[in-house]
């Protein structure tokens, strides 16, 4: 498994597939071929849904000023959903002094957009020796050390400051979307929430932990949908949920920045270890491998938080994921926007709950997180493909009238 400073990263939304990741792609390559022109063509969920993310968007603003013809191929089946093709030609200089396309170099490159932010020519870096939770807890056990004390054991202590300054982001962005006003990018013309969220109090209504939980998981993902900065945790679409309850921790539990920290290395490990036995790719397996896998690391978060054992720490991260499990990806337009900033509240509330309810025994539960990790890859893999972030099914459905994929 790789650092966790591949799960976490901080950069602009409103999506890590098709905007981070694809950004990260585009740049190698225009850093590789300098051109003065250049073809993109895009396949799968970044061609359905490209316009909607602002794939189109970044990649002209990152080839400027060069020209770039984009194309949206909804036809071409590629082994992964978010797969890009980028071309060029660099011309040498003619007789006259102008560029003469007789002697073109042509050159392509064929990239895959992975999740997260990560693209599939990333150098892998084994950090971890250990690719399941079974052996990391084994190894725990065996040490003597809890699960932050096993990520600073094989990440060295650099890694927490990397964390601080992704904390540092994540309370910057929550802390300034509760405080702003106005209405999102985009054709649904939707107002934001979370301000009014966070001001609201009746507590009839709503408790201050849920409130401010929710203010702050919307207040993130209305961020991340404005194209605002985040973490990514692990991705954009779900990058309010683990935010939320770390804030709430701080404001309400009286956790220290430093108790923070090691709770994000528990939800970091939890992450990876979906990553890389499975996907946090919406497009491959729809929003329970974003929304689900940020429910899932943030309950484990929270229980360490609440000094539970590794036993009920993975029972929590068990319990968050149960319940996503088979969740669509069906952003109605293409945007980052209905149903994925409400989904990162509920997916909060489900963290705390899940966490709690850990409280109650120490004992395995029937389903180990390995084998659940195992099933929601199933379980993605087995979705019609218009419920995998193509904005043909589910909610997006009721907006497309021209998709040809149901």
């Amino acid at each position: 498994m790789n650092s966790l400073r591949e799960l976490y990263r901080i950069g602009y939304g409103p999506s890590s597939s098709h905007t981070l990741g694809v950004g990260r792609a585009v740049s190698l390559f225009k850093t590789k071929n300098p051109s003065n022109e250049y073809k993109v063509v895009l396949f799968g969920s970044l061609a359905a849904t490209g316009v909607g993310h602002g794939t189109d968007r970044i990649i002209k603003e990152i080839l400027a000023p060069a020209k770039c013809e984009i194309i949206f191929d909804t036809e071409t089946e590629k082994e992964h959903p978010n797969t890009l093709t980028i071309s060029c030609c660099r011309y040498s200089g003619g007789e006259d002094g102008a560029d003469s396309q007789d002697s073109c170099d042509f050159t392509s490159e064929t990239f895959e957009s992975l999740g997260g932010g990560a693209i599939n020519t990333d150098i892998e870096t084994a950090t971890y020796p250990h690719k399941s939770f079974e052996e990391i807890k084994n190894f725990c056990e065996e040490k003597k050390i809890n699960l932050a004390e096993y990520v600073y054991l094989h990440e060295g202590e650099g890694i927490r400051e990397y964390l601080r300054e992704c904390l540092a982001q994540m309370q910057e962005t929550a802390r300034k979307a509760v405080r702003t006003e106005g209405i999102l990018p985009g054709k649904l013309k939707l107002e934001r929430r979370a301000k009014s969220i966070f001001d609201f109090k009746d507590n009839g209504i709503l408790t201050d932990e849920h409130r401010l939980m929710s203010a702050y998981a919307i207040g993130t993902a209305e961020e991340n949908a404005d194209g605002g900065k985040i973490v990514t945790a692990p991705t954009c679409g779900s990058c309010g949920v683990l935010p939320s309850v770390l804030l709430l921790a701080s404001e309400e539990w009286g956790k220290t920045d430093d108790e923070l920290i090691n709770a994000m290395a528990v939800a970091g490990i939890i992450g990876n270890l979906y990553k890389f036995n499975a996907s946090i790719s919406g497009a491959e397996c729809g929003c329970q491998a974003e929304i689900g896998v940020a429910c899932s690391m943030t309950a484990g978060a929270a229980a360490f938080l609440m000094g539970f054992s590794l036993t009920q720490i993975e029972n929590a991260a068990c319990m968050a994921m149960e319940h996503f499990l088979g969740l669509t990806c069906d952003p109605v337009y293409g945007l980052v926007q209905i149903p994925c900033i409400e989904r990162n509240a509920s997916a909060a509330a489900r963290a705390l709950c899940a966490a709690r309810l850990s409280a109650i025994n120490d004992k395995p539960r029937r389903i180990p997180l390995d084998n659940l990790i195992e099933v929601m890859y199933k379980t993605g893999l087995d979705m019609h493909q218009c419920y995998r972030e193509t904005s043909c099914g589910g909610l997006a459905a009721q907006f497309c009238s021209t998709c040809k994929l149901h």
